[in-house]
């Protein structure tokens, strides 16, 4: 049994609030425990320049932890006047993850801007923000659906991520930051509702793990990514 009371395969438990701001086309706030991430979907018209010849349109992201996000506040990335190699590496994931969703022809001449702002970190931050950016993503594409901005949506299926770490030879499915600290190895599964991989990153680290423990790593990972998506169900039916 963990510290909070669940089984190694059991998610914390996950709250969605659909248009937490009113600006962007699409926003939710996510809750994964005590990790709350503020997801949004801006869509612009225009591309990146070296898609200009092309009949496509684009999606990128990027991600950002508010200064009292943690226990120790951190000085804004802004001020610092650059982005660390982490902040770089998340938004990298979640744009990359979010594309393989979508059909960036049926949005072509225009650009989805997805941010995450972490306001407090509990662990999994980069996958709950896969999550809820693309449950974001979904509301913005129903908003210009309805507004006949494009004729056909561009979904191709749904994604959500999840987060599994070894301990003490023991998988544990949807860390918090205590467990995040302890966990011999980590991973974090992102896939889609066909049981494709779309990332897997894990890391021995603090001892090296067979393929097996890779197998039920994998194996607990998809079982949480099965409820995730029935939450996404339940929410963009």
């Amino acid at each position: 049994m963990r510290i909070d009371g669940r089984s190694n395969d059991d998610l914390r438990t996950i709250r969605v609030i659909e248009g937490f701001i009113k600006y962007p086309k699409g926003s939710v706030l996510i809750e994964q425990g005590d990790t709350k991430v503020l997801c949004s979907a801006t869509i612009n018209d225009g591309v990146p320049p070296f898609l200009n010849e092309e009949e496509t349109g684009w999606l990128t992201a990027e991600y950002a932890m508010l200064p009292a996000s943690t226990d120790i506040r951190n000085t804004r990335e802004s001020v610092k006047g650059k982005l660390s190699g982490r902040t770089q590496e998340i938004s990298r994931l979640i744009g990359r993850s979010l594309r393989a969703s979508i059909d960036l022809t049926k949005i072509k001449g225009k650009t989805i801007l997805i941010d995450c702002d972490v306001l407090q970190a509990d662990g999994g931050t980069r996958t709950a923000s896969i999550t809820g950016s693309f449950i974001a993503l979904n509301l913005a594409i129903k908003s210009i659906i309805e507004k006949k901005i494009i004729d056909e949506d561009p979904i191709k299926f749904l994604i959500a991520a999840v987060s599994v770490g070894i301990y003490n030879n023991e998988v544990l499915l949807d860390l918090n930051f205590k467990e995040d600290q302890c966990v011999s190895a980590d991973l974090n599964l992102v896939a889609n509702e066909n049981s494709d991989i779309i990332e897997i990153q894990v890391t021995a680290e603090k001892a090296p793990f067979s393929k097996e423990m890779l197998d039920s790593m994998l194996d607990v990972g998809f079982k949480g990514i099965a409820s995730i998506l029935e939450l996404e169900r339940s929410i963009l039916k």
